[in-house]
């Protein structure tokens, strides 16, 4: 079963959160302070966490930060009582994979924790759903299915939006995305300010691709493409 790390320093909130979660079927343990947070990721190793921002000790933003160095780290959805449009970017610009402003409705919570953990699923090779799609991009090998990519046999660990970007460029090689677009088709957002976000992504995405960064590139004063395959 999916396992969710739900952190927040109002147990109220917390414990309803966690409940409404079991009741969907996933393994769901707390956290009330985001140093608390950190260690359940090393013991409890949760697929998902829903992360507060505002919490004693560590901040959610801090606790995003500090995720982003690890080699693996959860899919984050981050909660916030603050509207203000660029804490939301902060908080994607620091790794967290989408966010709801509280109050929220807890239906719609669950929606989203069910969509990162269907994005963050990841199977091995070799065991059966053979059919899965795959497509390829450079010396890349991508699994849209299971989401998972492969370069030179290596498994490269992506967050789930660093995912949907690669898949999108390489479902599409050679044409260009401006950061509008791709912040309106990967994150479902239209505003403008949220453009950082696009960069900053795209770099920590060519970090982890290491040599193979280069099926990646900028086309100036306008956004991002794929490399063109080699006919």
């Amino acid at each position: 079963m999916t396992k969710v790390l739900v952190v927040d320093d109002e147990a109220g909130i917390s414990g309803a959160v966690s409940y409404a979660l079991r009741r969907e079927g996933y393994t769901v343990e707390t956290a009330a302070d985001g140093e608390e947070a950190l260690d359940r990721v090393d013991s409890f190793r949760p697929e998902v966490m829903v992360l507060d921002v505002m919490m004693p000790r560590l901040s959610g933003y801090e606790v995003c930060r500090r995720l982003e160095a690890r080699p693996q780290r959860p899919a984050i959805l981050l909660l916030t009582v603050k509207n203000d449009i660029v804490d939301k970017v902060l908080g994607l610009e620091l790794g967290a994979d989408d966010y709801m402003t509280k109050p929220f409705d807890m239906r719609e919570l669950v929606a989203r924790v069910k969509a990162l953990a269907r994005r963050g699923l990841q199977t091995i090779p070799g065991t059966p759903n053979e059919d899965r799609e795959l497509v390829r991009l450079g010396e890349l090998t991508i699994h849209l299915l299971n989401r998972t990519v492969y370069a030179g046999g290596t498994l490269i660990d992506l967050t789930p939006k660093e995912f949907d970007l690669l898949a999108l460029f390489a479902e599409h090689p050679g044409r260009v995305y401006s950061r509008e677009a791709l912040l309106e088709q990967v994150w479902d957002m239209d505003f403008a300010g949220g453009t950082r976000t696009v960069d900053m992504h795209v770099q920590r995405l060519r970090k982890k691709l290491g040599q193979w960064n280069d099926v990646i590139q900028t086309v100036y004063g306008i956004g991002y493409k794929s490399a063109e395959q080699q006919p």
